[in-house]
């Protein structure tokens, strides 16, 4: 079967999806306003509350929300078949990624753009929030650890990564002045960017870098995450528009770029999908597609780390309610044309079904590894760009995405200590040194205690990430649902994809929790109970909240 299929059906998909259902959310059950003055306005400090022009918006959403799980995680699950991470993806984004994402950024503009977890607090009550913004710390807490080990395996993998890594954080800051401080034309400052950008990736095997073996003590795979922490935590405590914002604008451009030579490389190359469509011979150990399938792609289909950027740093940039629709649906269709890629790559770019099976041997097998090995070949065959730098292309696309989510990452981290301090009137806890500095050290306290020198512990509780992920998801779909009954709009919208990824999460917890015993893994064992219990409660919380607003309204209209 042709590559172009998958392409066109993907696309054409997620393009009607946001012409015409993200459309009919706005207007018939959000009700954008956009007369309402957005937090951005009515809260402007010109460091977290900037009015942002929406395509600059767009990229900063869409670069936070990506990173590499919609490269890992569709990259994963294509070993039960091309059809199943096909389907998820496609339809996940359109009546679920697109719905949520939206949604959080909704529901926080119209709350003074409070996080998804202090926004429970109001909407559902205080012990929901305190349930639910523990769920939240622990997935921030594992996304910020893990994106650091993978962005250094990634650098020490690929040396030639390395100063187009590095050097795209100097091109952000330059495109920050330019646009804010010398308001120079967008449009020439995109390009220039975008030059910039493809002009370090196309010099980087020239200069590969390499740390030597030891440093002060240390492998090469600890300083790099020593680095890239010191680094997010002068990110997350600069004004947005100055580094985060252009970063995650000029990577979304950057990305762009690479998709279109990606999907014209399969336009023209025409490679055939060697993956099996349904495999029926999956290796021995790999779990059952239900529910594990919808847990695996998060990021690509829904993700509940999206609400939390829609609601701890869009919305506080947000220039008016309609914009929300672009930035936050169209963000979701971005990230689903990723996963569409991804599939694409680890499905086609393999010459033979045994070359296939010889990289998906066993489950977890395949990631971004096949995404780099699958996708190159195919640019490679497409437009003659060698292999090299190709794969530079790729693995600098995956270690920039991962960089600008675990940028957001902590900078929503820092917000989370933040709201403790001002619900608790722990007046330290609510400054942002203080804050940051926490988050740093409770990354570096996971990433080094529990993987000791090597920094490598973030990837401990990473297989409970996609299931605390996804109730995320559910749980952010449950108060957008509250907030939708007190204001008279239809819910089905909303209750159906809640209900359906509580179901699968749920049952994906109990399968891990059996698992976790049986390999006596007491660590994980214990995190999934709490998680677990978190779910229960989070959940009983929000029906209980949901029913109640639903007999007040009953009460009202008769």
């Amino acid at each position: 079967m042709s590559a172009i299929i998958l392409l066109v059906l993907g696309l054409g998909t997620m393009f009607l999806g946001y012409y015409f259902y993200s459309r009919f959310i706005a207007e018939k059950i959000y009700r954008v306003d956009d007369s309402r003055p957005t937090p951005a306005h009515t809260m402007e400090d010109g460091i977290d509350f900037v009015p942002t022009n929406k395509f600059v918006l767009w990229g900063h959403h869409f670069t936070s929300v990506a990173g590499a799980a919609p490269i890992v995680g569709p990259a994963i699950a294509v070993i039960w078949g091309w059809l199943p991470a096909f389907l998820w993806v496609t339809l996940g984004t359109v009546f679920f990624a697109g719905v949520h994402d939206f949604g959080a950024i909704w529901a926080s503009v119209r709350n003074r753009a409070k996080s998804v977890g202090a926004l429970t607090g109001d909407v559902v009550g205080k012990r929901a929030r305190a349930i639910f913004m523990i769920v939240i710390f622990l997935v921030l807490l594992m996304v910020n650890a893990v994106f650091g080990v993978v962005i250094a395996g990634l650098l020490i993998n690929n040396p030639s990564s390395v100063v187009p890594v590095w050097g795209a954080i100097v091109v952000a800051f330059i495109i920050g002045q330019a646009i804010y401080r010398f308001k120079l034309n967008l449009g020439l400052v995109s390009l220039l960017g975008v030059v910039a950008l493809y002009y370090l990736i196309y010099i980087g095997p020239s200069v590969p870098v390499s740390l030597p073996p030891d440093v002060l003590g240390l492998a090469p795979n600890a300083v790099w995450i020593l680095l890239l922490f010191a680094y997010a935590a002068i990110a997350s405590l600069l004004p947005v528009w100055m580094l985060l914002q252009p970063r995650d604008y000029i990577n979304g451009l950057q990305l762009f770029v690479g998709l279109i030579l990606l999907y014209v490389s399969v336009l023209i190359s025409n490679p055939t999908i060697v993956a099996p469509m349904y495999n029926t011979d999956v290796p021995a150990g790999t779990p059952s597609l239900i529910p594990l399938l919808f847990v695996t792609i998060a990021c690509g289909a829904i993700s509940g780390f999206h609400g939390l950027v829609s609601s701890g740093t869009t919305s506080k940039q947000l220039n008016t309610e309609r914009d929300g629709r672009f930035v936050g649906y169209f963000g979701a269709i971005g990230e689903g044309a990723l996963a569409l890629a991804t599939i694409i790559a680890a499905s086609a770019g393999f010459a033979s079904l045994a070359e296939w099976k010889t990289v998906y041997h066993s489950f977890g097998q395949g990631g971004v590894n096949a995404f780099i090995q699958g996708g190159g070949a195919i640019l490679h065959a497409g437009t003659g760009i060698s292999t090299e730098i190709s794969a530079t292309m790729l693995t600098v696309m995956a270690a920039l995405f991962a960089g600008t989510t675990m940028d957001t990452g902590l900078r929503l981290q820092r917000y989370i200590f933040q709201e403790w301090g001002e619900i608790y009137d722990v007046k330290w806890l609510g400054k942002a040194f203080p804050a940051t500095a926490l988050s740093v050290i409770t990354c570096l306290i996971l990433a080094f205690g529990a993987g000791g020198a090597s920094g490598s512990g973030g990837l401990i509780i990473w297989p409970l990430f996609g299931t605390t992920n996804q109730l995320l998801a559910g749980l952010t779909l449950l108060v957008i649902a509250v907030m939708l009954v007190r204001q008279k709009s239809p819910t089905i919208y909303i209750t159906a994809p809640l209900t359906f990824v509580l179901v699968m999460t749920l049952a994906a917890l109990l399968l891990q929790l059996k698992e976790f015993y049986l390999k006596q893994n007491w660590f994980l064992l214990g995190l999934d109970i709490i998680v677990l219990i978190a779910a229960i409660l989070v959940t009983l919380e929000c029906i209980s909240a949901l029913r109640r607003e639903k007999r007040a309204a009953a009460l009202v209209s008769s």
